[in-house]
């Protein structure tokens, strides 16, 4: 059984079923959560602890936190702002933030470099189209890395191959109430209306599993 494991969590679906299915494999999973600056991070985290406190395999250890602001390269950007967000109707593109994995990936590797973690691990979907979900992208990043930091990480995106509802069936026992996937919180509630939101309820109905999360609207 590989020894250690950093995982980049956003305590939404894919990742917190990602912490799951890795926990079958590495000894030791440490979950990381980056804060950005971005709207909706105050409830995000909040329902990541909640989910984390249901983990009782010891394999599991306890939530560090990072911070690594974006809002000076996102400035009125409506992850920021809360405003305009994109509705559940927009396109999967109108969500994109520039540079998010290659940010995260880059701090996350420091973190792991520091405590002789050799694998980082997050959870992108063969959906996902944008440029840094590409296996090519996360190749390069290894060499990178290797080069900038003198520590071998090797990245593991397990889920790369996989459609949402493969991911969601992977994820069937575990309490993904306590999951959060929304750009535009009311409170710790999802809004219901927003495009992260829609994608949700997608996700349970193709699934044919009962979603038990409370929705705003």
């Amino acid at each position: 059984m590989p020894s250690t494991i950093a995982v980049l969590a956003s305590g939404g679906l894919d990742s917190v079923i990602l912490i799951d299915h890795l926990s079958k494999t590495f000894k030791s999973i440490h979950p990381l959560y980056i804060r950005n600056g971005h709207h909706w991070e105050t409830a995000e985290l909040f329902w990541l602890k909640r989910f984390l406190k249901t983990v009782s395999n010891r394999n599991v250890k306890p939530l560090a936190i990072l911070d690594l602001t974006t809002r000076d390269l996102y400035r009125n950007h409506w992850s920021l702002t809360g405003k305009k967000v994109p509705g559940a109707k927009s396109d999967d593109r109108n969500v994109y933030l520039p540079g998010k994995n290659l940010l995260l990936i880059s701090k996350a590797a420091v973190f792991c470099a520091i405590r002789k973690i050799p694998n980082l691990a997050l959870g992108p979907l063969k959906s996902n189209p944008f440029s840094d979900a590409r296996p090519e992208f996360f190749k390069a990043m290894e060499k990178a890395l290797e080069k900038g930091l003198g520590f071998s990480i090797k990245i593991h995106v397990p889920f790369l191959k996989c459609s949402k509802t493969q991911v969601m069936s992977l994820g069937r026992d575990l309490p993904l109430h306590l999951t959060f996937s929304c750009l535009s919180p009311k409170k710790m509630a999802h809004c219901g209306r927003c495009n992260k939101c829609a994608e949700r309820k997608k996700a349970f109905r193709l699934a044919r599993m009962v979603d038990r999360t409370r929705y705003a609207r």
